[in-house]
């Protein structure tokens, strides 16, 4: 009797993956070859699951819904930073929903578990094909077994006959214009790329199969009942020992917080006094006190998961620190926002802005699980949270957002603060940032000061040329939103005709 149910609908589904992948992403960029991959995975992992097994928990279900929503966004973004993101989280997301499928509670699990699960997925899905061919083998007919082993050896005589049959091939098209036009005209196909082509759909194939065997195999994964209990018998932190951690970091923080008090925020004026510029001051104090704020973070993780009772005033201390983050990030912004009013924004200003939001939340969102005797969801609240604020980085795009502010910035010198550089990088916008922020400085070419319009155009018909050439990035795989609309805006600009 096979463990795994329906070996050959699993096979069938991870050959066809694997021919998929390689049509979709050999030599050509990414773009709506990504999403097709994902959904075709997820719709794979579906339909080989046990129709007898229960169905994924309500609390799991939106998971392959955010996985192609994240995959569908890596076809319709230019910005690099965030289709990294998405593909990271996409693939995430898509694991998770695949153990779903598998009948496994995934996001009820607690830490301990969703660390092991990711880790067995993982592993299935690096080490399950071989475990899916000895399934084949077993499924077979005892009658066709006796004649499977004896073509066994005919079948690895041409699996490693293959390769030498794709060289000598290829020598002898070089060597002979006639035997290649007969060769190109038989296979139709690249000779060059085969190798490759074949490596990646065995690479495809092989990973879908474990995932898919994953999905299938119909015995109990749950956490070892053993890991369990060491888990339960972690050293654990006395009371009176977290107290003085908290109450010497609160007094600390209190200290830095009374000078923020008498100067960040006490105004210019106060702070000029000092012998220091706002521009001076914030400078160099956001990515510090963005990682006070993490550290901070990870301790309240190392705290609750170890500690041994929590009185009175553990929570009160606790609470206050917490409270003392809060402040500490609040001026992280606003040096944060003094730099961007003196000189625009960034990509690395936009997602230094994003974490200060997503680290207040989270600071909230640790004061109410500590406060309600639930921390031990507080690691699966944060990574909510980050699905939310990548769904959320998508519907804002954030190379379109920082191009539109600092085009407005430009275009109306008013916006920037005293003593704050005017004028706008157009080099930035054209070359570095992405296809999104080509799409707004094409537009925004009739506003622009005519010095900075002549660049544009320049840079603006060397980025069209770019875009036309790049063979990767027009293949119908590669398809992208930002893409096409930045090819379109940069040419039109730069005064091309693209066809």
């Amino acid at each position: 009797m096979t463990v795994i149910g329906q070996p050959l609908r699993i096979a069938a589904w991870a050959t066809a993956f694997g021919l998929l992948a390689q049509l979709l992403f050999y030599d050509v960029g990414l773009g709506i070859n990504f999403p097709l991959a994902i959904a075709t995975l997820l719709f794979a992992g579906w339909a080989v699951r046990d129709p007898a097994r229960p169905w994924p928990r309500k609390k799991d279900l939106w998971m392959p819904f955010a996985a192609l929503a994240l995959a569908a966004s890596v076809a319709l973004r230019g910005d690099a930073t965030l289709v990294s993101l998405d593909i990271l989280g996409a693939l995430g997301l898509t694991g998770a929903a695949i153990a779903s499928f598998g009948g496994l509670r995934v996001v009820e699990r607690p830490l301990a578990g969703i660390v092991v699960l990711g880790a067995r997925v993982a592993a299935w899905s690096v080490m399950a094909g071989v475990r899916l061919l000895g399934e084949l083998r077993r499924a077979a007919p005892v009658g066709r077994r006796a004649g499977l082993d004896r073509a066994a050896p005919i079948l690895r005589g041409l699996f490693l006959a293959i390769p030498l049959l794709i060289i000598f091939v290829a020598l002898f098209s070089a060597a002979d214009a006639v035997f290649a036009r007969a060769a190109d005209h038989l296979l139709d196909v690249d000779l060059g790329s085969l190798p490759r082509r074949v490596v990646l759909a065995l690479l495809a194939g092989w990973i879908a199969a474990g995932l898919l065997t994953f999905v299938a195999a119909a015995e109990d994964r749950e956490i070892d009942p053993s890991a369990v209990a060491a888990w339960d018998g972690r050293p654990r932190l006395g009371s009176v020992e977290a107290v003085t951690i908290l109450v010497a970091l609160d007094v600390l923080f209190l200290v830095f917080v009374a000078l923020q008090a008498a100067y960040l925020f006490g105004g210019r004026d106060t702070l000029e006094a000092s012998g220091l510029t706002y521009a001076e001051y914030a400078r160099r104090g956001f990515f510090e006190l963005l990682a006070v704020a993490f550290v901070v973070g990870g301790l309240v993780l190392a705290l609750e998961t170890f500690v041994a009772r929590r009185g009175i005033a553990y929570l009160a201390s606790f609470v206050g620190l917490i409270g003392l983050t809060l402040v500490v990030l609040s001026s992280a912004y606003l040096r944060l926002r003094l730099y961007q009013d003196a000189y625009g924004w960034t990509e690395l200003r936009f997602y230094v802005l994003a974490a200060i939001a997503w680290l207040a939340i989270g600071s909230l969102l640790a004061v109410f699980t500590v406060l309600t005797d639930r921390s031990r969801w507080l690691l699966h609240g944060m990574l909510a949270l980050s699905v939310v604020f990548g769904l959320a980085f998508n519907l804002i795009g954030p190379v379109r957002f920082i191009a539109e502010q600092n085009v407005q910035r430009a275009i109306h010198p008013e916006l920037v603060a005293a003593g704050g550089e005017t004028g706008l990088d157009v080099s930035y916008l054209a070359l570095v940032l992405g296809d999104d922020a080509v799409t707004v400085l094409a537009d925004a070419l009739p506003d622009l000061p005519a010095d900075q319009q002549e660049t544009a155009i320049q840079l603006l018909r060397i980025r069209a040329m770019d875009l036309q050439h790049d063979a990767r990035g027009r293949a119908w795989q590669a398809w992208n939103y930002s893409r096409v609309r930045a090819r379109d805006a940069a040419g039109s600009a730069g005064m091309l005709v693209l066809r």
